[in-house]
């Protein structure tokens, strides 16, 4: 079986990044700091770009872990008395029990501009753009590692007739949601057939996909 999508994992020497995650549909967020925030953003929530608003998201790119550590622990300082729990669909393991934080969001984002202007730091707000721009280089490789993952979903469900989505299919999904989440047109990266079928396939029907 192909090796499955994957976003990058490089991340340049030294470089970090401070995140704020708002939740999409409460009034609560997460800070915290990553070399690799797109891996991080998956350890919390499988479908992150959905449950995370991303036009409310931002990163704070920093040259040095140290330099991030030292912003993360600003704002943790700076709201301690406003932490929440963190929301019980998000991996314990990952979750963070002291990062997240309830009725800050104008703040933080005031914050955030603050430390990245007087710094000079680059600032990524909104952050879908940033996701886009890191996943551009493996989604433009989806043409042929989709047609063949599709026709391994479709033995899959011949396998196992009406049964839910099988482990190819559901990777399959995952990978093109994730691609459409952070706003990259699956339309040219696509065949024809892939396309129809995460448009209109059987797994809609079972998931509302």
């Amino acid at each position: 079986m192909d090796d499955p999508f994957q976003p990058p994992r490089f991340a340049e020497k030294g470089r970090a990044y401070v995140y704020v995650l708002p939740c999409r549909d409460e009034d609560l967020l997460k800070i915290g700091f990553s070399r690799t925030p797109l891996q991080r953003f998956h350890t919390l929530h499988r479908r992150f770009y959905a449950f995370f608003d991303l036009e409310r998201g931002l990163l704070i790119e920093t040259e040095r872990t140290a330099q991030a550590r030292r912003i993360e622990r600003r704002f943790h300082t700076t709201w301690a008395d406003q932490r929440a729990p963190a929301p019980l669909v998000v991996r314990a393991a990952a979750a963070g029990d002291t990062e997240w934080y309830r009725g800050i969001d104008a703040q933080v984002t005031a914050l955030a501009r603050q430390i990245a202007h007087e710094d000079g730091l680059p600032l990524h707000e909104p952050l879908r753009p940033w996701l886009a721009s890191q996943l551009t280089p493996p989604a433009n490789a989806l043409y042929d590692w989709s047609e063949r993952m599709l026709a391994a979903a479709q033995l899959e469900r011949a396998c196992s007739p009406g049964a839910a989505s099988g482990p190819v299919e559901r990777a399959l999904l995952d990978a093109l949601a994730l691609c459409e989440g952070v706003g990259l047109d699956l339309g040219p990266r696509l065949p024809s057939s892939v396309l129809q079928w995460y448009r209109f396939g059987p797994h809609r029907a079972l998931f509302g996909h």
